[in-house]
């Protein structure tokens, strides 16, 4: 799927002369932490991720935190664990207890045991149940024995698998192995083939939850920001009524809706990264240490059963 819109972008605003697509565009770059509801495939602003927390949500509500990259302390951020642990502090003090989290990848900078047993230490302390997908740097030992020994448990191949949550099919998927040209994200025939199977006969109204290291939508393929055989995945899902894939990765937030489908990232716990293409390539990037806490962060999934509409909260460290 290629990362452009359909031509029609929607009426012009009166107010703005911006048409609904720029302003889409506008805010996914900015990265202003908006809490967006997703109904019939469109996005609706609900207003600003204070007064958004604020309300105690009535349906059920998970987390999503990504790329922690615990062993990395180059001058990006040389303290990824702290960041880490402020991110977990930010979670327990939610005024209202998520059902369960998901990771998105990365968990470790190096695949490192100590790395891992790091993360879990300060992870578990949000006494939360968590689902994890591995990032390609979790996968550096010869073996990948430290991330199989710990979340590989249960899971079919690589370590995909699905699950079931109030309603709501949840799809961990793996596209960091056998990574192709540029590093662009790889699922392979035996895990499309899982993936079809576990979609068969499950209703068109199911909502679905698919989440993924690299994003499964083409952001900036140079890069590799994206999946080669995300097509194919897509396919399976374009019949269902409402599809929310979430990646990591890219230490940013964007946001696209195509069709039936939000596609949705996450910022990183340990560092940002530039904007695509304007940069030489995508690395951790130094910003003023006043401005970290800000470009780092987590978000909040919020599902009201019979709404077939989920809510996607951005919270910064910081601001």
């Amino acid at each position: 799927m290629s990362a452009h819109d359909h031509d029609n972008s929607g009426p012009i605003d009166p107010e703005t002369g911006l048409t609904r697509r720029r302003v889409l565009e506008c805010m996914t770059w900015a990265g202003t932490g908006i809490l967006w509801t997703v109904s019939g495939g469109v996005p609706r602003s609900l207003g600003l991720v204070g007064s958004a927390l604020a309300a105690e949500p009535t349906g059920m509500t998970f987390l999503q935190i990504s790329d922690s990259h615990i062993g990395f302390d180059k001058p990006a951020n040389p303290n990824a664990l702290g960041t880490l642990e402020e991110a977990i502090a930010r979670i327990k003090a939610m005024p209202a207890k998520p059902s369960f989290m998901i990771h998105t990848g990365d968990i470790s900078h190096l695949s490192k045991a100590s790395e891992f047993d790091d993360a879990e230490r300060i992870i578990s302390q949000a006494r939360l149940d968590v689902h994890y997908v591995p990032g390609e740097h979790d996968f550096l030992d010869e073996e990948i024995k430290f991330y199989r020994d710990r979340y590989g448990k249960g899971t079919q191949g690589a370590g995909y698998y699905s699950f079931d949550a109030n309603g709501v099919h949840f799809i961990g998927l793996v596209n960091v192995v056998d990574l192709k040209a540029g590093g662009l994200g790889n699922l392979g025939a035996e895990q499309l083939a899982w993936l079809e199977q576990d979609l068969k006969g499950r209703s068109k109204s199911t909502p679905i939850v698919v989440f993924a290291h690299i994003p499964l939508w083409t952001i900036y393929p140079e890069w590799g920001w994206g999946t080669e055989d995300s097509g194919r995945a897509l396919e399976f899902l374009k019949g269902f009524g409402s599809v929310t894939v979430l990646n990591g990765h890219i230490h940013q937030v964007m946001q696209k809706v195509e069709g039936n489908v939000t596609f949705h990232t996450a910022r990183s716990t340990a560092f940002p990264q530039p904007a695509p293409g304007t940069a030489p390539s995508p690395s951790p990037m130094k910003v003023a240490d006043d401005r970290l806490r800000s470009m780092l962060g987590i978000a909040s999934v919020n599902f009201k059963r019979g709404d077939q509409r989920l809510a996607i909260i951005d919270t910064p460290l910081q601001g």
